[in-house]
């Protein structure tokens, strides 16, 4: 059955985007003309701007196109969105935003301490891999999944958590919590190692765990979150499996597989970009030694 019967709201999510619009305004408003309410502030720089569309982009695809419809028919496509929403989004998001709006947020007397406190890495690793871990154990997901109210805030929270472990990373700041280039490679290699377990149990489990994608009320409930209640009424529906000819046992597996082998490309990537920044900094730091030595050489010389 095309899930086009659910209508163009659940498909599209115009008030998604219209929100997400807005934001890319006030983005470039507050980074271009109202550069000179920041302290410090400087010019926007093209890859900035560059990554805030490619993240507000990436977000609606994830959260506002057919993607968000499927991730409620089929497992699959839920661990497409968390790993996506989580690991590629968060850290564009970070990467997007110039470090002097960050450090006017930052600075905020109520914030400063709750966010130097949640953005110590590993407060920040087990924080972001222990809720992400609680979200998939089968009780608390269902429970949160047929909840409008939980299921926001718990995404919300998760993505705010997120971007406090993607901090230590990725952030630009000129003065500020910084890990070196040895410290970041433990600290990719741990995170992949915390989110290994709520992978493992969804692909090692050995029957349904998730009355959401199994159970056709508990579906049904937990549809109200995209579709208007109005419009499921109107309709006659067993159940996803009138949306995919895939077993629930075989979707179940498929996503948390994704959602791994998303996670190693991710991490991957950010060894690698690591790895290279590591050696770029040496050379440098190596030519720098030299040049400083041989201006020293020839003072002594000329004297």
């Amino acid at each position: 059955m095309p899930i086009s019967i659910f209508g163009f709201q659940a498909l599209w999510s115009p008030y998604f985007l219209s929100m997400l619009i807005v934001l890319t305004v006030f983005y470039f408003l507050g980074t271009t003309k109202w550069r000179s309410k920041f302290e410090g502030s400087e010019p926007l720089k093209k890859h900035q701007a560059a990554l805030f569309v490619t993240a507000i982009v990436v977000l609606y695809a994830v959260k506002g196109s057919p993607i968000d419809l499927l991730g409620h028919i089929m497992f699959t496509y839920h661990m497409i969105q968390m790993a996506v929403l989580y690991l590629i989004v968060a850290p564009l998001f970070l990467r997007g935003v110039p470090w002097w709006v960050w450090k006017k947020i930052i600075d905020h007397r109520t914030v400063k301490p709750v966010f130097n406190f949640f953005t110590k890495p590993l407060i920040a690793l087990i924080l972001f891999n222990g809720l992400f871990s609680i979200y998939h154990l089968p009780i608390v997901f269902d429970y949160i999944k047929m909840s409008m109210l939980l299921h926001s805030l718990y995404t919300i929270g998760l993505f705010i958590f997120a971007l406090f472990m993607w901090w230590p990373l990725v952030n630009d700041m000129p003065e500020g919590r910084k890990l070196s280039g040895l410290k970041k490679v433990g600290y990719i290699f741990a995170d992949g190692v915390l989110l290994t377990p709520a992978c493992g149990l969804i692909i090692f489990a050995s029957t349904p765990v998730y009355a959401t994608f199994s159970d056709a009320s508990a579906w049904l409930q937990a549809m109200e979150l995209c579709v208007p209640t109005s419009t499921l009424q109107g309709l006659n529906l067993s159940g996803p499996e009138l949306f995919s000819s895939m077993p629930v046992m075989e979707d179940q597996q498929l996503g948390g597989v994704i959602m791994k082998i998303i996670q190693e490309i991710v991490y991957g990537c950010m060894l690698a970009f690591v790895f290279f920044e590591w050696v770029r900094k040496d050379q440098q730091e190596t030519e720098e030694m030299s040049a400083s030595a041989m201006m020293q050489q020839q003072a002594d010389y000329t004297k």
